[in-house]
């Protein structure tokens, strides 16, 4: 998406404690032939009764995020994910589906969970024996047969439906020739049983099928195609590690357009086969754009890229990894200057390199993603639409707004908990320009030298991993020689925008905005094309 999200007060930087339940059954002696005596009957009940009342029911857990609490999922770390989708031609219609998930326990379990919302599940086998399953709220609470001990290898097949008919909180996206994914910030967990939480990052491998005359495409580069009668399967797989929220697969009657990006860079792009010519003129935009990244923060980080456009009102665009969805609307209406639609194309693909290759450790970090994504989108806006898209007019509206926006939202890195219900209310204004604000006034504190080469270690460092916001306040601190906790405490948490180094002359309005919402609850509050003021949704 396009809106940055991030980091409270005293988040915990690792896993929260284990709180799953070890629970030991009695030994079973069998009883003697003849009659129990009524004292030993009613000793047993009491001893049963009491082992029942020990247990604690099962309920949903949580790696403590502030802003998700009972996201992701303590006691085990997944390497991989193995999801297969038998999807029937119908977007209305639930598709069978199998996730095998192979994890490395880090905790004693008798009991774990997944996080898993919006389908039905048929089977759990656990290291090949089947285990127990429970729903509690929008966990999925698995008991194996036998106990799990530290280090353990975990290999968890999950046999069950992914329902496509779910409306809000984001998930799968019907298009209107198939289906698309959708599932920032909290949503994964409502198409395939995983830990959901983005500091959980790990390898996927996609297995689709679907009938003859569709098209199915996901994350990463294509390993196999395999044809049964009138059905297909695809397989596609990703060389780099993965953030479930990312998750992409789009089936519909699609074109596949390959090209080829800086250094032989396989691209492809996913286009509706209706209106594949009248989009050829933006697809061919993605080489120079990925060109123009790499000269600003260094090699791309992963084995392909591709534009993924849905034929479905969405609202908003998402940086879904090596595969990035828009909206069609945005390329067709019209009414949009090309330096414009260009510059949301290169807000998808900076979050290739923020929030996707380099992701958020905890959900209050996602400022990180979406200041820069911003930041770059307004740079080339700047170059493509000159004083149209002036990079200093742009930040000095969003410093008279700043103010504002942290009332309504919460500070760059302290955003408000999103109501019940709506998940995705986290995407406000603070997060998109007014924090790429922070950038620009860290640019005139570090001076522009400086901020570069911040801008590369940052993507280098911690490239196929994750980071937050007291990593990236420490290696700004190092480039620039002192320390910068106090500007970004004051840019970051404070409710009241600080001067803007070189602006004495700017002044933040207390004036409440209110975003626009998207279909899935996603919101991004855009200055329209060439004017100071104003907002064009389309979330990025």
């Amino acid at each position: 998406m396009s809106l940055p999200l991030r980091r409270p007060s005293r988040e915990p930087a690792g896993p929260a404690p284990d709180r799953t339940a070890v629970r030991r059954a009695p030994d079973r002696v069998r009883p003697r032939r003849g009659r129990i005596p009524r004292r030993a009957a009613a000793l047993g009940l009491a001893i049963a009764a009491t082992l029942a009342a020990a247990a604690p029911p099962p309920e949903p857990e949580g790696i403590g995020d502030r802003l998700f609490p009972t996201l992701g999922n303590t006691g085990y770390h997944v390497t991989s994910y193995d999801i297969s989708l038998d999807y029937s031609g119908r977007n209305d219609r639930p598709l069978d589906a199998v996730t095998v998930i192979n994890a490395r326990a880090t905790a004693n379990l008798d009991r774990f969970n997944l996080d898993f919302a919006a389908g039905s599940v048929r089977s759990v086998l656990v290291d090949g024996l089947p285990a127990e399953h429970q729903q509690a709220g929008e966990d999925l609470v698995l008991t194996p047969a036998v106990h799990v001990y530290p280090g353990q290898p975990l290999r968890i097949v999950v046999h069950h439906t992914s329902e496509p008919r779910g409306k809000g909180n984001g998930g799968w996206i019907r298009t209107k020739d198939g289906l698309a994914m959708a599932n920032q910030a909290d949503a994964a967990h409502r198409v395939f049983p995983c830990n959901d939480h983005p500091s959980e990052k790990a390898l996927f491998t996609f297995r689709i099928t679907a009938p003859q005359g569709l098209t199915a495409v996901a994350n990463g580069l294509p390993v196999g195609q395999g044809t049964r009668g009138p059905r297909r399967t695809w397989t596609y797989r990703t060389a780099h590690p993965m953030a479930t929220e990312l998750a992409q697969v789009s089936i519909g009657r699609s074109s596949v357009l390959p090209q080829r990006g800086p250094h032989g860079l396989p691209l492809r792009d996913v286009v509706p086969t209706a209106h594949r010519a009248e989009l050829a003129h933006w697809l061919a935009k993605t080489p120079q754009q990925m060109a123009w990244m790499e000269r600003k923060v260094g090699r791309y980080p992963f084995e392909t890229y591709g534009v993924l456009i849905g034929d479905a009102a969405t609202g908003f665009e998402l940086e879904t990894q090596t595969l990035s969805l828009f909206e069609k609307r945005l390329f067709v209406n019209g009414q949009l200057p090309d330096w414009y639609v260009e510059s949301v194309m290169v807000h998808e693909l900076a979050h290739q390199w923020f929030g996707d290759s380099v992701s958020p450790r905890r959900w209050s970090d996602v400022w990180l993603n979406e200041a820069h994504a911003t930041w770059y989108e307004a740079l080339y806006a700047q170059e493509k639409g000159g004083a149209r898209a002036s990079l200093e007019a742009r930040m000095r509206h969003a410093y008279e707004m700043s103010d504002g926006w942290r009332a309504e939202g919460g500070p760059p890195a302290l955003p408000k908990v999103p109501e019940k219900g709506r998940k995705i209310g986290i995407f406000r204004p603070v997060l998109y320009d007014g924090s790429a604000l922070v950038l620009y006034a860290l640019r005139d504190k570090m001076g522009r030298d400086g901020f570069d080469r911040l801008e590369r270690e940052w993507v280098t460092q911690h490239r196929d991993g994750v980071a937050g916001t007291a990593d990236f306040i420490t290696l700004a601190s190092h480039i620039y020689g002192h320390n910068l906790s106090g500007f970004f405490w004051e840019w970051l948490y404070g409710t009241k925008t600080p001067a803007m180094p070189g602006h004495a002359e700017w002044k933040s309005q207390a004036v409440k905005e209110t975003p626009a919402n998207g279909k899935n609850g996603h919101t991004r509050a855009r200055r329209a094309p060439g004017t100071r003021g104003g907002s064009h949704l389309h979330k990025a």
